[in-house]
């Protein structure tokens, strides 16, 4: 039986083909953001909390927020659905980038924050749990970042005071990359709101 014979050139020829048409086939490579460093406190600062030692838990939140996609809804077309960006992701999940922001943003307002693990019993415990974080189109040119949280306060099994936190703003792009810096921002105002809300509480004795 005779077979086709190929010069060697055109073996390379066909496997740099066949190379190139795989590399080709993978797609875009995603970009991947996340809140960027936390820039030092304003000289204006809420009031510190009346407490040295904070224990902060780790933020809970719907299963969406414990990936790293990236979600947005079009409110002019269908705000009930939330969608996903194909090629744009978080470095970590959201509720982990939100409870180091807000942990970070505690910790340079001057008071020792401790987790779960490390804390003794007795000590201020402040849980989070995450309503919304996610960037709104409101048309196709204009959208903004969204985070809704609410906060809770506990010292041992007893709640002190809870309150729910709202923000937005606008993005400075009508893309992920603009989303990413507004939810940032978003992020660093509700830390800002969450201070003066500390500062504001009477923690007892135990």
């Amino acid at each position: 039986m005779n077979f086709p014979r190929f010069s060697p050139v055109s073996v390379l020829a066909l496997a740099t083909a066949l190379l190139f048409g795989g590399c080709a086939s993978r797609g875009p490579v995603p970009t991947f953001y996340d809140f960027g460093p936390a820039a030092p406190p304003a000289a204006a600062q809420p009031a510190a909390p009346a407490v040295p030692v904070l224990v902060i838990a780790d933020a809970n939140g719907p299963s969406w927020l414990d990936s790293q996609r990236m979600y947005y809804r079009l409110l002019y077309a269908d705000a009930q659905q939330s969608r996903p960006y194909a090629y744009n992701r978080w470095n970590t999940p959201p509720l982990q980038l939100l409870s180091q922001r807000l942990k970070t943003r505690v910790a340079q307002s001057g008071v020792k924050v401790l987790s779960t693990t490390d804390a003794a019993a007795g000590m201020p415990l402040l849980r989070i749990d995450v309503d919304d974080f996610s960037q709104a189109f409101d048309t196709q040119t204009q959208s903004s970042g969204h985070v809704s949280l609410r906060a809770s306060l506990f010292r041992g099994h007893r709640l002190i005071d809870q309150k729910t936190f709202s923000r937005s703003g606008p993005a400075s792009s009508a893309d992920a990359q603009g989303g990413a810096q507004a939810l940032a921002a978003a992020s660093d105002a509700i830390a800002a709101d969450l201070l003066t809300w500390l500062g504001t509480l009477t923690i007892p004795k135990e």
